[in-house]
């Protein structure tokens, strides 16, 4: 299987390859889509992300708020450069688990050819 990853900067084109690949067959994995997915309430890194900067990362709904993940993660750069340690941790942040299920949708594609 031809495994193919799409990068690039903002308005680069990359959902328009990836969706010419789809239409040529192509099996896609949104790494977007799966970083998303773990961090929704109850799924793998919700709660170390809670853990690690607290209750004020959440919106009402106790969903993860992004931006004030951002402000809470990087807004304050020595704050950052002391937690860098812990936040890399894999038990802190199991952004392998990214990874991982990344990994797990590649190899359970049924596309095998290529365009």
């Amino acid at each position: 299987m031809l495994t193919i990853g799409l990068t690039g900067n903002i308005g680069s084109g990359k959902s328009t390859v990836a969706k010419l690949l789809v239409a040529h067959g192509a099996a896609l994995v949104d790494a977007d889509q799966v970083a998303r997915q773990v961090v929704e309430p109850g799924a793998v890194a919700y709660q170390p992300l809670v853990d690690r900067f607290g209750a004020g990362i959440l919106d009402a709904e106790g969903r993860i708020d992004r931006p004030a993940l951002a402000a809470r993660a990087f807004g304050d750069p020595d704050e950052l450069a002391a937690s860098m340690p812990s936040s890399i941790q894999r038990s802190a942040l199991p952004w392998w688990k990214v990874r991982s299920l990344i990994g797990a949708r590649i190899g359970s594609s049924s596309w095998t050819s290529h365009c």
